[in-house]
């Protein structure tokens, strides 16, 4: 892997994450400060949360503060350029569609780095790729995109899995990660596009849930 490659794409998936929160942040009118609070959050909730997990010390962010740089630095532009923006909410869903694309294989390769099973490597991307955005639908206080019906977390579990499955087989790096992001994003695609769902819990008709 070209480190300084990976680098920037690191850079460039913070960059987009960092640019929902702000999104969030002008859906709510919040002054320039919560904009970077957002932003940051955002941008390196899911990798601090991997390196964590991980036992990575000190976390990514501590040792590089260019990813804490331009998540500011996306804040203060959303600040301005966000009221020329229309259809902000429509904007949010899918920079976090590319986002989620990205580092859900960004997470897998980093825990396959750290030693973890194929397993623990899908689930590290799919962490990855998520908690950000949680973190800045709780606290900004947006319907969660995990109780919406489309397809959100499965869109990781492709797109991560499919890189592992493809790195274990013997694929090269790159050609692996392309194969997990665009199937990642094919599917969250599809789902904001369509309105791919999964088969949703119905409890029989008529059932009355017994007393305590």
């Amino acid at each position: 892997m070209d480190a300084s490659l990976l680098f920037g794409l690191d850079l460039l998936g913070v960059v987009v994450f960092a640019l929902t929160g702000a999104l969030a942040a002008s859906r709510r009118q919040l002054d320039i400060v919560s904009f970077a609070f957002l932003a940051a959050i955002t941008g390196v909730g899911g990798g601090t949360l991997r390196d964590v997990i991980l036992g990575t010390t000190p976390v990514f962010w501590i040792v590089q503060p260019a990813y804490v740089v331009v998540c500011i630095a996306t804040a203060v532009a959303t600040f301005f350029l966000a009221p020329f923006v229309e259809y902000r909410y429509r904007l949010l869903l899918w920079a976090d569609a590319i986002g989620i694309s990205g580092y859900c294989v960004m997470g897998a390769a980093r825990a396959l780095d750290a030693g973890a099973s194929p397993l623990g490597a899908v689930v590290m991307g799919v962490v990855t790729a998520t908690f950000g955005g949680i973190i800045r639908d709780i606290v900004a206080g947006e319907p969660s995109v995990l109780l919406r019906k489309e397809i959100y977390i499965t869109a990781t579990v492709a797109g991560a899995g499919l890189f592992v499955v493809a790195t274990l087989v013997g694929v090269p790096f790159w050609p692996a990660a392309l194969l997990g992001a665009f199937s990642a994003f094919f599917v969250r695609a599809g789902a904001l596009t369509f309105g791919w769902t999964l088969p949703a819990y119905r409890s029989r008709p008529g059932r009355q849930i017994p007393p305590r």
